[in-house]
């Protein structure tokens, strides 16, 4: 009996490392980073900030040059990247805190990319910040498809780079010789850590890992190692005061800095050098080649914490940053690799959004289309079949803060309305083609055009309770 027990496990086991020898699906990386620019890479025209593992793989995968974020402020922006659909759409259009920590959670009925993917058979891992509902509520990372989460949940808290504690799953991790008063184990390292053991201990099926890394959002800070030393006398600096570590310090604040720019090139090229590892981790376990990766930015450049985005040229010479909705506030870097599909050293002017990506991953994956999704899958562009490719006839955005915006682009013409929540909002019409830094408002000179595309800006906002647009204020 003892005999036939063991040969039927063996049959058992061996089936199953058959079945995931047969399943060729590829493995898929998203990584995102925080508040990094459009020109914040060497691969998009970055000159003094090295990125060289990201200018690598967009040499060896494509560049999209005409990619946008979900919008230009971070949970909104997320909320689009996971649910497939546009902030006139999405259920989280803004940046609303929950106390004690935690934002404003996605709801029992939404569908993510995560959960489509998770019901394919794939693995599926998420490690940095969240921002999408806290480990007690249905937007928690374990409620929304991902199996296993490490990193910080709250937006809030990843204000600080040696918080006081990070999440794993639905358990407090406290760190040791952190908080307002120390720096000790510093929250990137960490996180990496985990990452890189997830793609270990799923190696032999295929994998969806989520690195919505924090680098390089404020604060600038860091350890003052080689990544920093690089840049530490580089640069003429002035020192930022901010709101220091000690006994009057607060999550939210952003610490001071001695050298901002050298801070925050060291976070970016940190922040590069973590890509690099998990494509050394891929190589090393001989799963690079059946990997896509996808890499991305939330928003456009920051300027908190003493970050000084027009030094480096971070909008990429293009107008706006973090919370605009002009070009610099929401075009994003995007590069995908995925060696033996994409040819290496293709570039993109494909018109696509955050909600793209939720189909054209389902697409690769074989997993069920989405139930609600303003995105087109863009796999026709990654093979190059771009005859085949489908296009949109527009893309939207709303921003909620700063008496609200709402923009919208239809070929190459662009209509931003701003202080929506007055009731008599400001146009601003632009042909990027002809003026892609917006530099001349057309909306007078072409009022036609301008009634157009406001039309099609109240075609595409539905409005939200949780987070209402239109009303307007007192």
């Amino acid at each position: 009996m003892k005999k036939t027990a063991l040969f039927a496990l063996f049959l058992a086991l061996s089936g199953a490392t058959l079945a995931q020898k047969k399943d060729k699906r590829p493995n898929i990386i998203l990584i995102m980073a925080d508040d990094l620019g459009y020109g914040d890479l060497g691969a998009y025209g970055q000159k003094i900030i090295e990125t060289k593992h990201l200018d690598a793989l967009a040499k060896e995968g494509i560049r999209f040059d005409n990619f946008y974020a979900g919008t230009s402020v971070c949970a909104p922006s997320r909320s689009a990247l996971m649910t497939g659909q546009h902030t006139g759409h999405t259920p989280i259009r803004g940046n609303k805190e929950i106390e004690p920590e935690g934002q404003q959670p996605l709801a029992d009925s939404v569908q993510t990319m995560a959960m489509l993917l998770q019901q394919a058979g794939y693995a599926t891992g998420a490690f940095g910040k969240w921002g999408l509902g806290m480990v007690d509520t249905y937007g928690s990372p374990n409620q929304k498809g991902f199996e296993e989460f490490y990193g910080y949940n709250c937006q809030r808290q990843s204000h600080r780079y040696y918080p006081t504690h990070l999440w794993h799953n639905k358990e407090r991790i406290h760190l040791e010789g952190n908080g307002l008063l120390a720096k000790g184990q510093y929250a990137p390292a960490l996180i990496q850590e985990k990452t890189l053991a997830f793609i270990e201990d799923n190696k032999d099926q295929p994998f969806f890992l989520y690195v919505p890394t924090v680098l390089p959002h404020a604060e600038l800070s860091g350890p003052d190692d080689e990544f920093y030393e690089q840049y530490a006398n580089k640069f003429e600096e002035k020192a930022h005061k901010g709101n220091d570590y000690g006994p009057n310090a607060t999550i939210p604040g952003y610490a001071s800095v001695a050298k901002p720019r050298a801070t925050y090139a060291s976070m970016v090229s940190r922040m590069d050098a973590q890509v690099g590892q998990i494509v050394a981790k891929l190589k090393a376990l001989d799963l690079l080649e059946n990997t896509l990766i996808i890499f991305t930015s939330d928003n456009g450049a920051h300027r908190e914490g003493g970050a000084d985005p027009d030094f480096f040229n971070s909008s990429g010479g293009l107008r706006g940053y973090k919370r605009d909705l002009y070009e610099g506030g929401v075009k994003t870097p995007f590069i995908v690799y995925w060696k033996g599909k994409i040819a290496p050293g293709t570039t993109s002017d494909y018109l696509g959004a955050f909600w793209d990506v939720m189909p054209t991953l389902a697409e690769i994956a074989q997993a069920d289309k989405p139930r609600n999704t303003d995105g087109l899958s863009f796999v026709p562009t990654l093979l190059g079949n771009a005859k085949k490719q489908k296009k949109h006839d527009h893309l939207y955005w709303e921003f909620h803060e700063d008496g609200g915006r709402q923009a919208v682009r239809k070929g190459d013409w662009k209509l931003i309305l701003q202080k929506v929540k007055s009731g008599n909002p400001i146009p601003e019409l632009f042909n990027l083609k002809q003026d892609p830094k917006e530099e001349r408002n057309l909306a007078a000179s072409n009022p036609k055009k301008a009634e157009e595309l406001r039309k099609l800006i109240a075609q595409s906002h539905v409005e939200n309770a949780d987070f209402p647009l239109l009303k307007t204020e007192k």
